[in-house]
């Protein structure tokens, strides 16, 4: 259709009726495509009269170019309709803050966020720190982050208890620390098993872990539930060894570590969760636990945790 207009773009303007009759297509399909020319523009004139030919370049600056001021005007009102609603987000900000203070609670949501929060709290504190740390040996860039602050702390006279678990004593990074900031008064100690990540000042305000983000963290304000993680650390205090000298060998470490191995295979975990729960990688959790079904003459984990159950009734 729009090659034969072309071809006849010299002579008289074909009309749909002659199109029809000069390519043998039927009116109303011939009616049908000359609309469609017509709405992208390469046909002009008159569906029911005469037609004329326009080349793509022409049909675009008069169809498509409308188009696409439309669509920045479109994007130009998109864009100032967002601003005007994100105007009012520090509204709702100050609010919600607001509201978690009132209650007790403040949530933040990433790292930055609870770094600056516990800076700030290291800051203001003047008595004690709590801190839990679970997972093994800490990362260096939290040690070197942290070591400064710390300082300052135990600078101003304030006392501060430390709780990791017992790999965290295989972590070359972490032994340093611990040597520095233990000369300078701080008390470690380590557990076998896990616990939550938590931090107390002043047994007034608590930070502790958020739920499904490893990067989070809450900040408690509310007295009775500073109180009740305050107690429960000091039940895992009570239950931990200190880091010092008396328990400070190797040995004697990888025992307490191997019967909390042993107390979890007998409970029915995989090497991965005894792993995650113990805070060591599955690699040394699996050599563990291969030394054990060495010294236990079992075949398979099945054996081994039939073999630690008969040994448990026994005794």
């Amino acid at each position: 259709m729009y090659e034969y207009a072309l071809d006849h773009a010299d002579g008289p303007a074909p009309t749909a009726s002659s199109i029809s009759a000069a390519t043998g297509l039927s009116p109303a399909y011939v009616t049908t495509a000359v609309l469609g020319l017509l709405d992208m523009g390469l046909l002009r004139g008159d569906p029911a009269g005469e037609l004329r030919a326009v080349s793509p370049d022409e049909a675009v600056a008069g169809v498509v170019s409308p188009l696409e001021r439309d669509i920045r005007a479109r994007r130009a009102v998109a864009e100032e309709t967002r601003a005007a609603i994100m105007s009012f987000l520090p509204v709702f900000e100050t609010n919600r803050l607001s509201r978690e203070r009132e209650s007790g609670l403040e949530v933040l949501e990433d790292l930055a966020q609870v770094r600056a929060a516990i800076a700030d709290l290291t800051a203001r504190t003047h008595s004690e720190i709590l801190t839990g740390q679970p997972g093994g040996g800490r990362d260096e860039d939290i040690l070197q982050e942290a070591a400064p602050r710390d300082q300052a702390a135990l600078a101003r006279g304030v006392k501060m208890r430390v709780l990791y678990q017992h790999t965290a004593r295989f972590s070359p990074g972490t032994a340093a620390y611990v040597d520095r900031m233990s000369g300078l008064g701080a008390q470690v100690r380590t557990l076998d098993d896990h616990f939550s990540r938590l931090l107390v000042f002043d047994g007034e305000t608590a930070v502790i872990s958020l739920p499904g983000n490893p990067l989070g963290a809450v900040v408690v304000r509310d007295p009775h539930m500073v109180a009740f993680i305050t107690e429960t650390y000091e039940r895992l205090w009570l239950a931990a060894e200190p880091y010092g000298v008396a328990f400070g060998a190797r040995g004697e470490v990888t025992d307490n570590v191997r019967q909390a191995i042993v107390r979890l295979l007998m409970e029915g975990m995989t090497d991965a969760s005894i792993a995650l729960r113990l805070g060591m990688s599955v690699r040394t959790c699996r050599r563990h636990v291969a030394d054990i079904m060495v010294d236990l003459g079992a075949q398979s984990r099945f054996q081994a945790g039939y073999l630690l159950a008969v040994r448990a009734r026994r005794d």
